[in-house]
């Protein structure tokens, strides 16, 4: 079956909204089908369930360049975070979070609220009328005092796309560690943590990777594994999960340590064959592919008159593009009764192409948006 052909949304609408949320494949959905035959079957199946949560962190791994060792499953990316921040002691002198202006709501909260433990909360600024911030900035900020930079890969408002590496490389010449937050790239374009040199790295399946909410991840570099033990904790994150041992906390010695509880099984089914589709395509094929997508969704927006919110640069930005809105929300709303699913942010319409869109889809979102640009700011 052709690629299209296996996300039945594309039947009735087209879907340019995959920085929200990837669309449904038939693959996906007979996997959740295929989690409830078994619940029918087999009622408590729980050696097939863990040996999904393995597989599914093994294919993580391999997405990542890390190793099974170094990947932590949990159900968001919030719980992530938390158990890798409630491992951090900020009653030192090294006690500085940095943060940025493109931080989504998640990373920036979880980051502040270790402000009771000790935490002393920076933030790297974006200033009024830049559509990126430069890496150089960081290190600006970078002192003696930090101990983990926290970097969105791509910025969920404009979809500019930071220069992780040079800001990588700060942080580490200053003795800080580094979080980066991959959620809206993961899937869209290779990501090497071992090249990148990164500390930790954490996203999840339910956009570009095309599988769905409910399964979240996080790498640990596995020479920072031993030092950091969180005080969250929970029966998954035992060295024995089938210990049942009431009487200590007993963490595993790899990244399966800054797990907790019972997985979303039902996520697991799904996520698998999410992945499997987007191995499938290739990350490099993906990236290329959309990149095509949106230069001309950069020239259309151009010879409308329309002002794009994105770095234009191919390398500036990742596979969302914003253009902006006089009102964002009712745009929207009148692209989804015409057919196409968009979403919105700080004032601009998030435009998100993914391996499963064409050029027709382009031309129907620029037909729509001619006769809708009362509501688009002009240039």
């Amino acid at each position: 079956m052709p690629l299209r052909e296996r996300f039945p949304i594309f039947q009735s609408r087209i879907h340019l909204d995959s920085c929200s949320y990837g669309a449904l494949s038939n693959e996906v959905r007979q996997a959740y089908l295929e989690y409830l035959d078994d619940r029918d079957r087999y009622g408590s199946h729980w050696e097939v369930w863990v040996g999904k949560l393995e597989s599914l962190r093994g294919t993580l791994a391999q997405l990542l360049n890390a190793s099974a060792a170094e990947i932590a499953m949990a159900s968001c990316l919030s719980n992530c975070l938390n158990s890798l921040a409630s491992a951090f002691d900020f009653t030192g002198v090294r006690n500085k979070v940095l943060l940025t202006d493109f931080d989504f709501p998640t990373t920036a909260q979880i980051w502040r609220a270790q402000q009771r433990r000790g935490a002393v909360i920076g933030c790297v600024p974006c200033y009024p009328g830049e559509l990126t911030i430069p890496a150089e900035r960081f290190a600006e900020h970078i002192d003696e005092t930090t101990l983990v930079v926290s970097v969105p890969h791509v910025c969920y408002r404009n979809g500019a796309r930071l220069d992780v590496r040079p800001i990588i490389d700060a942080a580490h010449a200053n003795g800080a560690l580094v979080f980066l937050d991959c959620y809206q790239s993961v899937g869209s374009m290779p990501i090497d943590v071992k090249a990148l040199d990164v500390d930790f790295a954490a996203g999840g399946t339910l956009k570009y990777l095309v599988s769905t909410a409910g399964t979240a991840f996080m790498y640990v570099r596995d020479s920072l594994i031993a030092e950091l033990e969180p005080t969250t904790s929970g029966w998954f994150s035992q060295a024995d999960i089938h210990a049942m041992d009431i009487h200590k906390n007993d963490p595993a010695p790899n990244a399966r340590r800054f797990e907790t509880g019972t997985p979303n099984v039902a996520s697991l089914y799904a996520s698998g064959a999410g992945l499997q589709l987007a191995n499938e395509v290739g990350l490099e094929t993906t990236q290329q592919y959309v990149s095509l997508l949106n230069r001309t969704i950069k020239e259309k927006v151009k010879e409308n008159g329309f002002q794009l919110a994105t770095p234009a640069a191919d390398h500036s930005h990742g596979a969302m593009l914003a253009i902006r809105s006089t009102d964002m929300q009712r745009l929207v709303a009148a692209l989804q009764a015409r057919g196409i699913s968009t979403s919105c942010r700080d004032g601009n319409v998030r435009v998100s192409a993914h391996f499963y869109n064409n050029s027709d889809d382009v031309e129907a979102l620029f037909a729509a948006l001619s006769d809708l640009r009362e509501l688009l700011v002009m240039s």
